[in-house]
């Protein structure tokens, strides 16, 4: 997994996300049972994704390793007044993991990625959701650094909000 890297996608590549975020709601099904994790994607849906947001993508060779979404919209389960203020936050949506490459350090370097990409932008904090439940992946984020600001049920979904706040643009060193 050397020169990993997070890169934008492409409409060719919806149906290997159809097949990646599918994958891991199979997964996820199978080891917590239905809940709202076990929803499908479509291929229209991926391609919303593409014109709404910054998809970006990882690859192994030829197999999709992981994807996840970057936007400044906010999404529709996400209640602003948990979170620190903010005029550049950009939500992190659709994260998912091969669930054969699950537990290899693939998630930490997508976000590590993430947050790059989030400066460059540039992004002043990352927000995001998981499920307040065992299918969620609440720790994982605490252990990249994410803090969790809040817990909400929305539309009767336990939800708990994480954010990772991004440092303030440093100047350039003087040129001599």
């Amino acid at each position: 997994m050397t020169g990993f890297a997070l890169v934008p996608a492409t409409a060719g590549d919806a149906p290997a996300i159809v097949s990646l975020r599918n994958a891991v709601a199979e997964r996820l099904t199978r080891d917590h049972g239905r809940g709202h994790w076990s929803s499908c994607v479509t291929e229209r849906g991926v391609l919303q994704g593409l014109r709404t947001s910054r998809l970006l993508v990882a690859w192994d060779g030829p197999a999709l390793l992981a994807t996840l979404q970057l936007a400044t919209r906010k999404p529709w389960a996400i209640d602003k007044r948990y979170f620190a203020a903010s005029p550049r936050p950009l939500y992190l949506t659709a994260m998912a993991v091969d669930p054969d490459r699950q537990r290899s350090g693939v998630g930490r370097r997508c976000l590590e990625e993430a947050r790059r990409i989030a400066q460059a932008w540039p992004g002043d904090a990352i927000r995001l959701d998981a499920y307040d439940h065992p299918s969620g992946a609440g720790a994982f984020y605490e252990k990249c650094g994410f803090r969790e600001v809040g817990r909400v049920v929305y539309r009767a979904v336990p939800l708990i909000y994480y954010e990772l706040l991004l440092p303030p643009d440093q100047p350039a060193p003087p040129s001599s």
